[in-house]
């Protein structure tokens, strides 16, 4: 059985439609799988926190945060991408 290669995916930023369509296209041309999302809107910021399963991906880690932060570029959001253990060891309090 693969052992999931998780990562913490969020995305801020000014509320515009078709931001969570964007992001997840991208995710699915890259072969990666979302395992959990939730996003909010508070007073026209949007904000997504997405796990979701490298396993599959079709391009390195460093590839995809490129290209997630030219998408976020592009689109007028934040969007960073972590391994999952990384994200837990920074957040650990």
């Amino acid at each position: 059985m693969e052992k999931k290669q998780k990562a913490v995916i969020t995305v801020v930023g000014k509320d515009t439609v078709g931001i969570i369509a964007k992001v997840c296209t991208y995710l699915s041309e890259q072969g990666i799988n979302v395992l959990d999302i939730s996003q909010t809107i508070v007073q026209d910021f949007f904000n997504m926190m997405m796990i979701v399963d490298l396993g599959n991906a079709t391009k390195s880690l460093g590839d995809i945060q490129a290209d997630l932060d030219a998408l976020g570029e592009e689109i007028g959001v934040d969007i960073k991408c972590q391994r999952e253990e990384i994200f837990e060891k920074m957040h650990r309090i």
